[in-house]
């Protein structure tokens, strides 16, 4: 059970992560005319993409290490100020350069967050209330996305570079709203290091650590392969219409956030972490396969629909499970968990794009064959023995 204090912490938190990417989607709309404006080719819009994903690769590591060393606040709080100056540099940007910047600061930026929250709600919450925390945070990015988009195009008719602008101040509202509403939370004593000879990057090598980070990359990189292209393939396959993609995406969006907040806490507890990936990689095989394969429009809005809900589930499964075996290192395995997480945005869609071009369908298929090699791992995955301190805990909680 949550105490008053640290369910209040938590909400908080959602709050300002809500916030924070409500601010990223924000700009989604008038992204297109600031590149036509400074005549930016598609394959620097590429380079800035991976910009970003390639800074979040480098530094989360560090990032997790100082989570743990400095206090999850600090690094939240310079995670939401870092972003903000991004947001500003990518306004008043009028050289390619100043929009370079804006990418490192933003990859930057999500490494300094991410660790920090998932560090954040291992001490908040115990073992029994941590999946619906987990299921409320993924839940808490997607409504961001959701609503973020329809807001940027009103606010663009104001000025397209306006966006970035409300984007900067929403982000430096939740840096201010971190400063004075967060507090610093106790370590949780429930979070007990799991019994192994190794730490730091290390651990990384036992298998309790390497198939999940294996996991991680395959499924992102997976995604990635064909998330990128999910627009375009609709529109040239199909002939969906800007309208449609919007009702695709959101109706996605939507339904995601669904079973994030209804569902995911109930079949963690049904399922386990391990079996629930592992259900959600077969699952997001087959759905994956079926948008080569469905012709008619309410099929394709179907699949469509529920195609990331395999993956929507997945990411706080796994999230949740490594914060039941990273004990005292929680910052330095949600880095660990962003920077792999990170690979696999930043080669995805390179291997993505470069079958496009070839056929259409092969993104999709790749996704599918990276995904079964995924499942095909998971087979071999086994939770570790509960440590006998923990159990102390837990027994000394019912007294």
């Amino acid at each position: 059970m949550i105490k008053i204090k640290e369910k209040f912490a938590l909400w908080i938190l959602l709050f300002n992560l809500f916030l924070n990417f409500l601010g990223i989607s924000l700009v989604i709309p008038v992204m297109p005319t600031i590149m036509n404006e400074l005549g930016i080719s598609g394959q620097v819009v590429g380079y800035l993409v991976a910009t970003f994903a390639f800074v979040q690769l480098i530094a989360s590591p560090i990032a997790g290490r100082w989570t743990d060393r400095f206090g999850r606040k600090l690094m939240i709080v310079l995670g939401l100020f870092v972003f903000s100056i991004s947001q500003f540099l990518f306004g008043i940007g009028q050289r390619v350069e100043i929009l370079f910047a804006s990418r490192i600061f933003g990859g930057l930026s999500a490494a300094f967050i991410m660790p920090a929250i998932n560090a954040y709600i291992a001490d908040v919450t115990d073992l029994k209330s941590r999946p619906k925390a987990f299921g409320y945070m993924a839940a808490a990015i997607n409504t961001g996305f959701i609503i973020g988009p329809g807001i940027g195009g009103f606010i663009a008719v104001f000025g397209h570079r306006v966006p970035f602008f409300v984007a900067c101040a929403v982000s430096l509202i939740a840096t201010i709203l971190s400063i004075v509403l967060l507090r610093e939370p106790e370590r949780n004593v429930e979070n007990v290091q799991v019994k192994l000879s190794k730490s730091g990057i290390n651990k990384l090598f036992s298998p309790i650590f390497a198939i999940p980070m294996i996991i991680i990359f395959i499924s992102t990189f997976g995604i990635a392969s064909f998330e990128s292209l999910f627009s375009l393939f609709t529109n040239h396959k199909h002939g969906f219409t800007s309208s449609d993609i919007a009702i695709m995406i959101t109706g996605g969006a939507i339904i995601g956030a669904v079973f994030q907040v209804f569902l995911f806490d109930r079949l963690t507890y049904l399922w386990g972490e391990i079996r629930l990936i592992r259900y959600s990689l077969i699952f997001s095989i087959i759905l994956v396969f079926m948008m080569t394969v469905v012709e008619s429009y309410l099929s394709i809005m179907f699949v469509t629909f529920t195609v990331f809900i395999g993956f929507d589930l997945m990411r706080p499964a796994v999230t949740n499970y490594l914060s039941k075996i990273a004990g005292n290192e929680q910052g330095f395995i949600g880095g660990m968990n962003s920077m792999f997480t990170s690979i696999g945005n930043v080669l995805g869609p390179l291997v993505g794009g470069f079958l496009y071009d070839i056929n259409l369908n092969y993104p999709f298929y790749f996704a599918s064959l990276v995904l079964t090699i995924g499942t095909i791992i998971s087979i071999f995955w086994k939770m570790p023995s509960e440590p006998l301190v923990v159990k102390k805990v837990v027994a000394n909680q019912k007294n």
